[in-house]
């Protein structure tokens, strides 16, 4: 969820690969890792291409990224918390088991 620019809210810091970002408390991990400029999220297994968000509500499945340590979450999905780690996945993932 992207919120209002005149919206004040909390900011809390999360980790992207071991790198502290800030973020707003409320919005989606996906909306953190945009306004951060973290773009691509991912790379296809197969060729490489760069990945990131399309729809932002859930349908596309192309904001995929780890969220403490559970594989192929769609991030934005996912509220930020404080302390957060979020990885940018690479390679093949297994689907459906979430590991």
């Amino acid at each position: 969820m992207l919120l209002p620019a005149n919206e004040q809210r909390p900011v809390v810091d999360i980790f992207v690969e071991g790198r502290r970002i800030s973020a707003r408390e409320g919005e989606t991990i996906a909306a953190a890792l945009l306004n951060a400029g973290i773009v691509p999220f991912r790379r296809t297994p197969v060729s490489g291409q760069p990945r990131a968000p399309l729809c932002l509500m859930g349908v596309c499945f192309e904001c995929l990224v780890e969220v403490d340590g559970a594989q192929n979450v769609q991030s934005c999905m996912v509220r930020v918390n404080a302390g957060m780690q979020v990885g940018l996945p690479t390679g093949a993932r297994r689907a459906g088991d979430g590991k």
